[in-house]
């Protein structure tokens, strides 16, 4: 979507000037000295690397609760408190079966992984029908549906992963080509495949389409799984989930007389239908059960005209606790850069509106927990919202941001999905910043964040990151300095706080959330998703509730 002074005042109300010509929206100072203390705090050794359940979770929590008071918040959670209460589950594998398939057993591990979803002891299935289900794509505002005139009730879905425009090398295609849609990614297929009532899924695992290889599903697979708790235990989920190797896709689909092949590039075409393949599947394990809690912390500047409206923004606290002893001995994942300088961005961010004055719209700041447990804290607060999803506008996440100096480029997580990109585009123009491409858009990052889980709930939420184009050094130095974090600090015990780091990149970053939140907060607009997107129909249905 282009970007045009009619569209800016449409965005933000028909008596609102164009964005681009409005000198209006003046950032305060934004508090470094505040973000340096809040990220040396929140990693400091002391913190034990703030894993979530754990006995220094009340630590943790008291010091952002702090650092909101201090920044002028009002408490925004449960019960007039600073805390939402995120009650979990963890699941482990106690013993398995292998899983078997007209006969021939497989192996856990090197042939497939599996787990349940539901929080229930033991899993069993038996003998249950096999079906190959193409992608596994429901998506209606494409005229897409891979379960078409097939019942699933009772059986097991075999589904490739990525979405079927996956080999694309743009982004032109139903699936908006190379770039990876939700209907890609494998959360979504387990999550259609429960809606369709399967009694179990499982994905075919491809290197390229997938983005990384066995050897990650394999390790991601065999601890410990996190959930979010539910009162029904989450039966309404599939009875089991999990992936199986190409190899053995392939040796499943030539006992049943099919050609893998063959079938995969028909379920690339639109009125693909659904393929049993005359062969029963097989498997059982048990799970043993640790419940626990953990706590988002939640500050509130109520709206000064429509204070029932709601701007979110979010960072996750948590990191992984002990982790692994590096060669120096250090046994501390600290995550002073993931996620400690998020909430630090959160903190001034909150300062710098509350000296500004409320806003039109009231702004929730959350910190999140369990994100690193696969986003359960922002999951737990789209299940059970504390302000109602139908009445919140927008909101902006902050993740890991780089302490390496200005940049001249920002990217749009996701591409252009909804109506807040001809506002990023606009904030752009107004920093005199230019807008870069996403790195890597067939890895589906924009699905791999907190801000998703109200994403997918139809809340449009700003995942955006400052690129590489430094103002010192250029594209090269930037280059050389992400690869340096990522592959020397990134979730290692070395991603420690320092003296010495650039704060002038982060502060830029946070006077770039300050203005894309203010607008929405300030502005009259409801945001929605382009109609060709997979969450338009949700966004519709919640805007229609509200009102």
């Amino acid at each position: 979507m282009k970007y045009s002074p009619l569209l800016a005042a449409f965005l933000l109300g028909a008596a609102a000037p164009a964005l681009a010509a409005s000198p209006a929206i003046k950032v305060p100072p934004i508090d470094v000295a505040l973000m340096k203390d809040t990220v040396k705090t929140l990693s400091a050794d002391d913190m034990e690397g703030r894993g979530p359940s754990t006995a220094v979770e009340p630590k943790v929590l008291d010091a952002i609760i702090a650092r909101f008071k201090a920044a002028g918040l009002k408490p925004g959670g449960e019960k007039g408190g600073w805390l939402q209460t995120v009650p979990t589950v963890e699941m482990t594998m106690a013993q398995s079966s292998p899983l078997t398939i007209g006969g021939v057993g497989f192996v856990r591990g090197s042939d497939f992984v599996a787990t349940s979803f539901r929080h229930v002891p033991h899993t069993e299935i038996k003998d249950s029908d096999l079906v190959f289900v193409g992608y596994g794509i429901n998506a209606p505002e494409l005229g897409w549906n891979d379960y078409a005139g097939v019942d699933m009730h009772g059986k097991v879905a075999v589904i490739l992963i990525n979405d079927p425009d996956y080999a694309a090398k743009d982004e032109v295609g139903l699936f908006k080509g190379r770039r990876m849609t939700y209907y890609g990614r494998w959360t979504y297929k387990y999550e259609e495949a429960a809606r369709q009532g399967a009694r179990a899924a499982l994905i075919v695992h491809d290197t390229y389409p997938a983005a990384y290889g066995w050897n990650v599903v394999q390790s991601s697979w065999s601890g410990s799984e996190y959930y979010v708790a539910r009162p029904d235990n989450a039966m309404d989920q599939t009875e089991a989930n999990g992936w199986i190797q190409m190899g053995v896709a392939k040796k499943v689909f030539a006992a049943a007389g099919k050609d893998f092949a063959a079938l995969s590039e028909a379920a690339k075409q639109k009125g693909f239908k659904a393929v049993p393949l005359g062969l029963k599947a097989s498997l059982s394990f048990d799970s043993t059960l640790r419940r626990a809690e953990s706590h988002n912390v939640v500050g509130l500047q109520k709206g000064r005209v429509k204070p029932d409206e709601v701007v979110l923004y979010s960072a996750h606290w948590d990191h992984l606790g002990h982790c692994e002893k590096d060669a120096k001995g250090d046994g501390i994942c600290n995550g002073a850069v993931d996620n400690a300088t998020g909430v630090g961005a959160l903190v001034a961010l909150a300062k710098a509106n509350v000296k500004a004055g409320p806003a039109r719209r009231s702004q929730v700041f959350v910190a999140l927990t369990l994100e690193e447990s696969g986003l359960l804290g922002s999951e737990f607060y789209g299940q059970n919202p504390l302000y109602p999803l139908a009445k919140t506008v927008g909101g902006v996440n902050m993740d890991a941001l780089a302490p390496i100096g200005r940049a001249r480029n920002y990217a749009i997580t996701g591409g252009d999905k909804s109506d807040l990109t001809g506002i990023f585009r606009a904030v752009l123009k107004q920093e005199g910043l230019y807008e870069s491409p996403e790195d890597h858009s067939e890895r589906g990052h924009y699905y791999r964040s907190d801000h998703f889980s109200l994403a997918k709930r139809g809340v449009p939420m700003f995942d955006i990151a400052r690129g590489q184009d430094l103002f010192a050094g250029g594209a090269k130095a930037g280059a050389l300095a992400t690869e340096d974090y990522v592959e020397h600090r990134y979730h290692q015990p070395s991603d420690e706080y320092s003296d010495s780091w650039d704060w002038s990149g982060i502060t830029q970053d946070v006077k770039v959330f300050y203005k894309l939140g203010r607008i929405l907060a300030d502005g009259a607009m409801w945001p929605n998703w382009h109609k060709s997107d997979e969450f338009r129909g949700i966004r519709d249905a919640s805007l229609k509730s509200g009102k």
